[in-house]
């Protein structure tokens, strides 16, 4: 469930290690990703949220992010992510393999924190489009927070599914003009995350009707505050695309 505002050319800070930012639609180079703000539903509470680069070595990041948001407990504010520069471009049915993992914990988090921390992985028809823009036809979300009774769009469509070496309940709903895919993991939250994302990617097509021509536009990992605060830090961090 991600929104985004385009902006025209934007123009990125070169890497710098400990720099936080802090605009609402700010981002920054870090190795072969961006590091974005997406402060996109702001208006729909009260709050603040700052970024911090921590490390950036190739394929590998490590960031944080610091939030405090109030009001609006059913909408989302932000989607602090990092966004990989290479790993897209490729139709589903190329992928051979797709590694990706992910090390995080919440630093500090208020009781009763309402939030995710999720894969946001867009398809589309043609081989570039930005993130939620009439290029994209799927969201695929793979959630593995979700605190405080929060929901994806859409309704349940199959639960149990045993992918990666975890349990998930597959929800799926329409977002503006593409369709939403959202595993939500059942065995609680997976904070250290070591798998193939390509197994998704083969679920879907052969259960959900993905077309196997859908073309991978974009690959982010944030987190969707909707209320409370927290600092999140993801200590490591890297995906990657393999074709034939």
């Amino acid at each position: 469930m991600y929104l985004s505002i385009s902006i025209g050319f934007l123009v990125l800070p070169l890497l710098s290690v400990g720099q936080t930012i802090t605009g609402p639609f700010q981002c920054m180079a870090a190795g072969n990703y961006n590091l974005c703000q997406n402060l996109w539903g702001r208006q729909a509470g009260v709050g603040s949220q700052n970024s911090t680069l921590i490390r950036a070595d190739g394929n590998i990041v490590s960031w944080s992010t610091k939030y405090t948001w109030q009001n609006g407990p059913n909408s989302v504010k932000s989607y602090a992510n990092v966004e990989s520069t290479v790993a897209k471009g490729v139709q589903l049915q190329d992928v051979v393999s797709a590694p990706t993992t992910w090390s995080w914990n919440y630093e500090s988090q208020s009781e009763g924190i309402r939030a995710d921390v999720a894969y946001d992985i867009w398809t589309g028809v043609p081989p570039t489009g930005t993130p939620a823009s009439a290029n994209s036809s799927f969201e695929i979300m793979i959630w593995l927070s979700g605190l405080g009774g929060i929901q994806p769009v859409g309704s349940p469509v199959t639960t149990g599914v045993s992918l990666v070496g975890h349990t998930w309940d597959l929800w799926r709903g329409p977002n503006t003009n593409w369709e939403v895919l959202s595993f939500v993991a059942k065995d609680g939250e997976i904070k250290d995350f070591n798998v193939d994302l390509n197994d998704f990617f083969k679920y879907i097509i052969d259960n959900q009707s993905v077309e196997p021509t859908q073309y991978i536009q974009s690959i982010q990992a944030g987190t969707e505050p909707f209320t409370g605060q927290a600092n999140l830090i993801t200590s490591n961090y890297s995906v990657a695309i393999a074709t034939a």
